[in-house]
């Protein structure tokens, strides 16, 4: 399964950049983060409260990051450990800036394929998609106001 979507930011693409890329900013911005660490360059370590539909639980997973183009593109590796399930997804953000001559926005597309296995699938797995767009929004209003501030 593969879930998509666009979002504004009206911020500049190095600002969303710059946003994306801090372990602080992105533990403010992702729902349900608990805990999200820089491990190494390339890796955060995650403490993650997810609910999807009846099914939730405390996920302790890893972000790595496999490619890096900055200001415009990064690759995404997630991995995610439950007692109500695993998720393991992979995921592209790229950073377009708009041309818009009355403010700055940078449009930013995203595309992932997650996947669910245990109670996560058999239960949450039809509402996913839902849920992913819905916490996306969340996402982006919450990074646009971060991004505005560096």
């Amino acid at each position: 399964m593969q879930i998509e979507g666009s979002n504004p930011v009206r911020a500049s693409r190095a600002q969303v950049w710059a946003a994306l890329n801090s372990p602080e900013v992105l533990a403010r911005c992702v729902p349900g983060v608990k805990t999200l660490t820089l491990e190494d360059e390339n890796t955060f370590k995650m403490l993650l409260e997810v609910s999807v539909g009846p099914v939730k639980g405390k996920f302790d997973g890893k972000i790595e990051i496999l490619e890096r183009h900055e200001p415009d593109t990064v690759v995404l590796k997630i991995s995610a450990k439950s007692p109500v399930g695993i998720v393991n997804a992979t995921g592209t953000v790229r950073l377009e800036e708009v041309e818009d001559p009355s403010q700055v926005v940078t449009q930013v597309h995203w595309v992932g394929e997650p996947k669910l296995m245990g109670v996560l699938a058999s239960i949450g797995g039809r509402l996913i998609e839902g849920v992913a767009k819905q916490q996306a929004e969340i996402f982006f209003g919450k990074l646009e106001v971060e991004a505005q501030q560096l």
